[in-house]
């Protein structure tokens, strides 16, 4: 969870770019690896969000996200 103001807007900003890009529920292991690059997170920062989400994370070949 976010423990300042700009972790609660990068977190905002995280989730609303997941619903986007995600709006089946399911999102690329490449789309979420491109998404945190975009947004200058750590991957596992894109793939925390998608969970709270509900949204899954599919066709990952590396292992980042389970």
């Amino acid at each position: 969870m976010p423990e300042t103001r700009d972790d609660a807007r990068l977190e905002h900003r995280v989730q609303e770019e997941l619903r986007v890009a995600a709006p089946s529920g399911r999102l690329a292991c490449t789309q979420a690896l491109e998404l945190a690059r975009r947004l200058g997170v750590e991957a596992k920062v894109v793939g925390e969000a998608a969970d709270r989400l509900g949204i899954r994370i599919v066709a990952c070949q590396l292992g980042c996200f389970r």
